[in-house]
């Protein structure tokens, strides 16, 4: 413990740490009790910190498997009890062995139910082994037959103490084999033996990048900001070095490079050919994102040396409390441990994993060969020419509007609304060139509808593509005005469906929805009355988008804004009545 005096602590108030709990002094009871009313297998022995699985008759004629220890390296040790694993479990306090007293009532109560014998498996740490060893003394006085295994899987140290190796997450491997065989009924010795043998090949190694804390204590130690610590234990104890903060996969490999370092008297003997089964074990506060990066760094560096991967475990194993950090086991796997390690089990806690082999597995599939809408070459038509025309008046109008847009934008926060109508005129200007246009409008609106996708980006680009999407089925092999109409009220209807807004949002909807009621009377109106129908509607799209000065923003990231602070337009409703404008005028209108 000298290490941690080369890094001074500040005791302060402020530094105890905030935990969602009742009481201090409660906790474990009531955190016990939690786990228990939640999983309908697992009993509480009354009167004790103990619990047992709910069906200890089942147990007749089999040994029964007992583990604990201190509290908070939740789910371990409760949450491995069940069919094929843990009998029972005993807590202690948090970070504190499990008293004998309650080690007994455990060993009785097992016993008494009808086991053949009762093993204990035992985390390598001095309380531990003296009251589990106590207790199982006293069990073997009153005549039970009663065993126990010492796990001291850790890597961290090339010439440990004294004391051993310390006993981490390797001791849910442990719980699994021996939980296995104590399932197919063989006797206790030959279980303790054979787990015996599988320990020597189990090894640990954790990091930590923050402290936990005990409930009402300080930080277990302190750790600079942006440093982490090699080896440490799982109750805070000193590790082996500390380092700045790596990427992920340095982490990884400086891991296992030093739990594979032949030089260390700690070191687990992995060789190239060796096939394992790998645990991921989240110390507490790491999220799932990263989580899920170590383990693909793990996979990758232990394929790297041509180490078979055959199983991985990656999640919350054995925690330290809200200890930001991770560890690292790995144990070598012959095709016996595999079989008893894929042994159905009903532990709570254990992982639902596939017995497919990790390494050798084909991981990836082939997307779908799709050429992009866009990019196929239809058919002109008579409608070409003037859709074409139509087109071009849309992105020089929206071009023109670029910096309007944007200023109207900057109310709202990011300003760049502008921009972005700008890189989809721009995008589709480029895809004009040299190209003729499909003749049928449907296909124009799929091909429009990928173009913005694909160029114009953000909820916009989504809104619009949406938009075309949908207008695009009304008009494929259709081009008379009905169509049309049809077409942009479908249109609409899929924005407001998708994009959650309605009229009086103060969107683009303010702008649309006005115009597209008008369109509307194209349905049952002659050709003749078309383009006094679309400047009608033109009007309404841009009276639409001048009522939204007055309106407060119920969608959108506007939504977010106080609704004194938008004296403007919505620059979405303005963009809408400026294309619609736009090819009004391309097809030979004039709006007053």
């Amino acid at each position: 413990m000298e290490a941690r005096l080369l890094y001074p602590q500040v005791f302060v108030s402020d530094q105890v740490q905030r935990k969602l709990l009742n009481s201090v002094d409660d906790c474990v009871d009531e955190a016990l009790c939690g786990i228990v009313r939640s999983h309908g297998a697992l009993a509480l022995l009354r009167g004790h910190r103990v619990v047992l699985r709910s069906d200890l008759g089942s147990l007749k004629g089999k040994v029964a498997l007992l583990s604990g220890g201190g509290s908070g390296h939740e789910p371990a040790h409760a949450g491995y009890i069940g069919v094929g694993m843990l009998s029972g479990a005993v807590a202690g306090g948090v970070f504190a062995s499990p008293p004998p007293a309650s080690i007994l009532a455990a060993i009785l109560s097992l016993w008494q139910g009808g086991a053949a014998g009762v093993l204990l498996v035992v985390k390598n740490y001095t309380g531990d082994r003296l009251n589990f060893g106590l207790a199982a003394e006293q069990a073997r006085s009153q005549g039970v037959p009663v065993d126990m295994v010492i796990v001291a899987d850790d890597c961290a140290f090339n010439q440990p103490s004294k004391a051993g190796r310390r006993g981490l997450c390797g001791t849910v491997f442990v719980h699994k084999l021996a939980g296995a065989m104590a399932e197919e009924g063989l006797p206790l010795e030959t279980i303790v033996s054979r787990v015996n043998e599988a320990a020597k090949d189990i090894g640990t190694l954790g990091v930590s990048l923050s402290p936990c804390s005990v409930p009402g204590c300080l930080p277990s130690f302190q750790l600079p900001p942006g440093e982490m610590e090699l080896g440490l234990g799982i109750h805070g104890e000193p590790g082996i070095k500390r380092s700045k903060v790596a990427p992920a996969d340095k982490v990884v490999k400086t891991m296992i490079d030093h739990m594979s370092d032949p030089s260390s008297l700690s070191h687990l003997a992995i060789k190239s050919g060796d096939p394992v089964v790998l645990c991921v074990n989240n110390l507490g506060a790491l999220s799932c994102l990263e989580m899920a990066v170590v383990t693909k760094a793990a996979i990758s560096c232990l394929e790297d040396r041509a180490i078979i991967v055959t199983r991985v475990m990656s999640g919350s194993f054995m925690t330290s409390l809200e200890m930001a950090g991770m560890s690292l086991s790995i144990m070598k796997a012959d095709q016996e441990i595999l079989r008893l390690f894929d042994s159905k089990t009903t532990a709570p806690a254990w992982p639902n994993l596939s017995c497919e082999p990790v390494s050798g597995r084909k991981w990836t599939v082939e997307p779908p060969q799709l050429i992009a809408p866009h990019e196929i070459t239809h058919r002109p038509g008579p409608l070409s020419d003037v859709m074409q025309k139509a087109l071009q008046a849309v992105c020089e109008a929206l071009l023109q509007l670029q910096e309007e847009l944007n200023m109207l934008d900057r109310a709202a926060g990011d300003g760049d609304c502008g921009n972005t109508h700008a890189c989809a005129a721009k995008a589709t200007q480029e895809w004009l060139q040299g190209r003729k246009l499909p003749g049928c409008p449907g296909q124009l609106m799929t091909a429009l509808a990928s173009l913005v996708q694909e160029k114009m980006g953000g909820s916009s680009g989504a809104l619009y593509s949406i938009f075309l999407t949908a207008a695009a089925l009304p008009l494929l092999g259709q081009d008379d005005i009905a169509a049309w109409a049809t077409a942009v009220h479908a249109g609409t209807e899929a924005m407001k469906r998708y994009g959650g807004a309605e009229p009086g949002d103060r969107t683009m909807l303010d702008a649309l929805c006005p115009a597209v009621e008008e369109l509307q009377r194209l349905s049952s109106s002659p050709p003749t009355g078309a383009m006094a129908i679309l400047q009608a509607a033109v009007e309404r799209a841009q009276a639409g988008a001048d009522s939204t000065r007055s309106l407060s923003a119920k969608a959108g990231r506007a939504s977010y804004i106080a609704s004194g602070h938008l004296t403007q337009p919505d620059p979405g409703a303005v963009a809408v009545a400026a294309i619609l404008k736009a090819v009004f005028e391309a097809l030979g209108g004039g709006c007053s």
